[in-house]
């Protein structure tokens, strides 16, 4: 085995002439994939001055100096621009946004978080939907104000995916 199973980082080998090289280049794979951050949304075309550290990812129909690197995640270092194809799991923060954007099903997902609880203060505020709540009809007494306003919280409800429609 000359590299790792999931990043390709590479291996020292016995007798290996300049191992300092394969050393170093694999401390710069695991510099870009230690909490990974990229500069920007997934784009095509590199920067046109990138700074040493930076790291993006690469759209489908890349151009430029990330042709041929569809979807890869990209560093940019003193020697050049380096690349490692997604695994994965593979999640990294967009600084512009916030948001994060994850490998998944071979393809890369954006600021959808998959949770299946909510705590805030150790209080679980979200967990699995409801059932349908039915909205407000009958009655012999009709309250016009007190149905429109049960009416827009459930229309809320239903917005945000807590209970289903």
């Amino acid at each position: 085995m000359e590299q790792t199973p999931r990043f390709a980082l590479p291996f020292l080998a016995p007798g290996q002439a300049q191992k300092e090289w394969f050393h170093n280049e694999a401390l710069q794979l695991a510099d870009m994939l230690l909490c990974p951050v990229v500069e920007t949304l997934p784009s095509t075309a590199p920067p046109a001055s990138p700074v040493v550290g930076q790291c993006f990812v690469v759209s489908t129909g890349a151009t430029g100096a990330w042709a041929g690197h569809d979807d890869e995640f990209a560093g940019y270092s003193e020697g050049g621009w380096r690349f490692v194809p997604p695994s994965a799991g593979l999640s990294v923060l967009i600084k512009t946004s916030g948001e994060r954007l994850s490998w998944r099903g071979g393809f890369w997902e954006i600021g959808v978080a998959r949770l299946r609880e909510v705590r805030v203060n150790g209080v679980s505020v979200v967990r699995d939907r409801q059932e349908a709540i039915a909205a407000p009809a009958g009655g012999s007494t009709v309250d016009a104000e007190g149905r429109l306003a049960i009416g827009n919280i459930l229309a809320a409800l239903r917005a945000h995916g807590l209970v289903a429609a």
